[in-house]
Order: structure tokens, then C-alpha cells, then sequence
């Protein structure tokens, strides 16, 4: 699933994944400081700066991107276990991810999802 900060990718996961439990959610990695409330491994992995760039040496992230001085990606793992396992995996992305995805797993689907207006997605990132 991909789209623009503010479309709301997060909402649409949050509301549409209890209905497919079979669904593997993939875990992105990232370099922020963990915020208060959010749980390691499971709003994120949260990985020192170090740790990360030796996963994009070792060709272990999927896709990543550097936002604000921070690396986010998604390890490959998970994704391929699940997916030799049968399962669909969902990825949430921003586009340059998506496009990193379309490039690897060429035959991946991509799920794009558009704000309603510009007007209102100028809204929300305010």
C-alpha cells in the first residue's frame, strides 16, 4: 500500500487489517528515537544508524529511504518467509519505497491510495 504522507495508509491498515488475519503485516526498521507508547517490533524496529547501514551492505532491506536525518526500510525476511509460506504480506510505503519494491518483486501489487482533495491533504500535514 503506498501513497503520499498524510493520504491515510496508517487508518486504512489499522481499519482493514483485523478483517484478514491471514495477512503478514510487514515490521519497518528505523533509526528515530523510539516515541512514548510505541513498542519495539511492533510500531517498528528500532535500530541504531550503524545496525542499518549494515543491513543496506548486506542487501537486507527490501526497500529505504533517509526522511529528516532518519533511515526507514523494510527488512526482506520477514517478507520472503512469509511469502514462501503463502501468505500475502502487506507493506505500508511512501513512493520512493514503492518503487524501490517494484524494482525487486516486479510482481508485487501495489495498492496506491489518493487524499480525497489536495486541499485536504495540505490539511492534514498541517
Amino acid at each position: 500500500m503506498t501513497g503520499a504522507s498524510g493520504v491515510g495508509k496508517d487508518t486504512i491498515r489499522h481499519e482493514a487489517l483485523p478483517a484478514f488475519p491471514d495477512i503478514h503485516y510487514s515490521i519497518s526498521a528505523t533509526t528515530r528515537e523510539q516515541r512514548p507508547g510505541e513498542i519495539d517490533g511492533q510500531n517498528y524496529h528500532f535500530v541504531s544508524r550503524e545496525h542499518f547501514l549494515e543491513l543496506i551492505r548486506r542487501e537486507e532491506l527490501l526497500e529505504y529511504a533517509e526522511y529528516v536525518d532518519d533511515f526507514y526500510g523494510t527488512p526482506i525476511g520477514p517478507v520472503v518467509e512469509a511469502l514462501e509460506a503463502g501468505q500475502d504480506v502487506l507493506v505500508e510505503l511512501e513512493l520512493a519505497g514503492a518503487r524501490q519494491v517494484r524494482e525487486r518483486l516486479p510482481e508485487a501489487r501495489m495498492l496506491f491510495i489518493a487524499p480525497p482533495t489536495l486541499a485536504e491533504l495540505e490539511r492534514r500535514l498541517r
